[in-house]
């Protein structure tokens, strides 16, 4: 079987700071690291293989130094890695985004499976996954948190959306988007480290897809949406008052007083 998995290089958001007064993500207060949901992606792929054999791509779009994430995907059992890496890449809005990325997968060709994170966490969309599904007219399958069955014609999945748990069965080729509840993603191997400095990681700038992909289809011009502004929602104050117990009483009243300012109960005694 030849899996393509999607990956992306993400700020390290619980270190990475805001800019308040432009309203974007200060990229370089934080170093960058794989998205985490892709290792959950890259992991389900590396236990399919153990299953039934193939070969594992890491496909990324991003700027010449998303070639280490690359490598660290081989590191943690992808075969070779691709990077897509162009200035005429760059802004790219999650439509934009999977319309580049689905060339290149029909481009890296034949394919049996694609896996992605479930989001990306500095993006929380869902978007790319499905849409770039939708762009390789293929059947999907997101929010996967358990793979039951896998065979070189189909998967065989579980997936939760809202409060329902769904059994799903996929002909192949086929694409699942997976949670972080489906695996935890294992430590690279020695022998992958050694590899992953050797492996050659190919570069497809847009000259590669001169075919089949115009500039008004990728990049910032290909981009329907555009982030404007973040805004940093405040934090949330919390405040405790303590009785003794010998405020029983006083403590009662307290509660049902804050109950009648919030409206949450029909205010009987």
């Amino acid at each position: 079987m030849r899996i393509i998995v999607l990956i992306k290089q993400v700020p390290e958001m619980d270190r990475v700071k805001f800019d308040s007064e432009k309203g974007v993500i200060d990229r370089k207060s934080a170093g960058v690291e794989i998205n985490p949901f892709d290792l959950n992606a890259l992991e389900t792929a590396v236990q399919i293989k153990e299953q039934v054999g193939g070969e594992i791509i890491a496909l990324s779009m991003g700027p010449p130094r998303a070639e280490k994430t690359l490598r660290e995907a081989v590191a943690r059992g992808a075969d070779r890695g691709i990077l897509l890496s162009d200035g005429k890449f760059a802004g790219a809005d999650t439509r934009a985004t999977s319309f580049t990325l689905a060339r290149a997968i029909e481009k890296a060709a034949p394919f049996d499976l694609v896996i992605a994170g479930e989001m990306t966490v500095d993006g929380d969309t869902a978007q790319v996954g499905p849409q770039t599904a939708e762009y390789l007219d293929i059947p999907h399958v997101a929010y996967v948190t358990d793979l039951e069955e896998a065979s070189d014609s189909s998967l065989t999945v579980t997936c939760n959306i809202w409060e329902g748990s769904y059994r799903k069965r996929m002909h192949l080729p086929g694409l699942i988007t997976v949670t972080k509840d489906i695996n935890f993603p294992r430590l690279p191997e020695l022998k992958n480290k050694m590899k992953s400095r050797e492996v050659e990681i190919c570069r497809w700038d847009f000259s590669t897809f001169s075919d089949n992909l115009s500039p008004e289809q990728t990049g910032l011009k290909g981009s329907p949406t555009q982030v404007k502004k973040i805004t940093i929602p405040p934090p949330i104050e919390r405040k405790g008052q303590v009785f003794s117990p010998e405020e029983t009483d006083e403590a009662l009243a307290a509660i049902e007083k804050i109950c009648r300012e919030k409206r949450v109960s029909g205010g009987q005694s």
